[in-house]
């Protein structure tokens, strides 16, 4: 596109047959096409007659297909895009494409962007069916191949004060049952064992399960997880809940002495052993 083609010819050329402004006989049919052409060498797009003359394909399909492979790499062609760019309306446009991809013309293909989004790719095909030349890789030796990528280690998690083993098989079971809230977290037995040491470090913190369960299967990535275990390890240990208020010990209650009577008044009053009197008669006979 925009190149010069040295190999496209000056003018058009057909054969000469019965649609052919001039016949075999030699008389000039007055109502055929005739050609005025003019040889580009720059800024010009080559399309195939199977396109142009293609039998299935309406005009405005015909129309949108030169179009986009007109477009250089890179250039918006959705249906918005082209909407703006002519007067058919979104509706003929949508009609348009739809015919072109049924024949081959266009592929529309979902991918991932580098920040993680998914976005429609438009492909356009300028002959369809036809098979490209690739050449064959070409395969390494067999001593310079890469080693396979070892699989990283797991983030490490928090270890409770006390590995008991009621406390883990409470954690191995929440871990367990964590798919059945977030399909996505399938872990295998090797990370199931890897963080249980971390989920009972919340368990002994007094956050109940339901609330563990919670803090590690709520606001997961809508495109999925890649590394279940890596992103638990990771909430584990990020999100685990200060330790419990230590609580000082309560006070012993009051002693409470039996009630007696008064030797000398005859006043109930409490007293650790029986007989005496109470305080106002040992006051008044000047004892303590």
């Amino acid at each position: 596109m925009g190149t010069p083609d040295l190999s496209v010819p000056s003018h058009a050329q057909s054969a000469v047959g019965v649609n052919h402004p001039r016949s075999g006989d030699g008389r000039r049919h007055p109502s055929g096409v005739i050609h005025d052409n003019v040889r580009h060498t720059t800024n010009f797009t080559v399309v195939g007659n199977h396109l142009a003359q293609h039998p299935e394909l309406s005009l405005l399909a015909i129309g949108l297909g030169l179009h986009i492979q007109s477009l250089p790499a890179g250039r918006p062609c959705d249906i918005k895009t082209l909407a703006a760019r002519f007067k058919e309306g979104t509706a003929r446009i949508a009609a348009g494409l739809r015919e072109l991809e049924a024949h081959g013309y266009l592929r529309r293909e979902r991918v991932r962007t580098p920040a993680g989004r998914i976005v429609t790719r438009t492909v356009s095909c300028n002959h369809p069916g036809a098979t490209r030349h690739r050449p064959e890789p070409v395969r390494k030796p067999h001593a310079e191949q890469r080693p396979p990528r070892k699989k990283r280690a797991l983030p490490a998690v928090p270890q409770p004060s006390c590995k008991s083993p009621a406390l883990l098989q409470q954690a191995t079971d929440l871990l367990a049952g964590l798919r059945g809230h977030a399909p996505g977290l399938l872990l295998s037995a090797c990370d199931t064992t890897h963080l249980a040491p971390g989920v009972a470090a919340w368990l002994e913190r007094d956050v109940t399960p339901s609330a563990v369960r919670h803090a590690l299967t709520t606001g997961l990535p809508p495109e999925g997880v890649r590394r279940p275990a890596a992103l638990l390890a990771h909430r584990l240990t990020a999100q685990l809940p200060p330790p419990p208020p230590v609580r000082a010990p309560a006070a012993p209650p009051p002693v409470r002495h039996p009630l007696q009577n008064c030797d000398g008044c005859d006043r109930g009053f409490r007293a650790p052993e029986p007989g005496g009197r109470c305080r106002d008669c040992r006051a008044a006979a000047g004892h303590p």
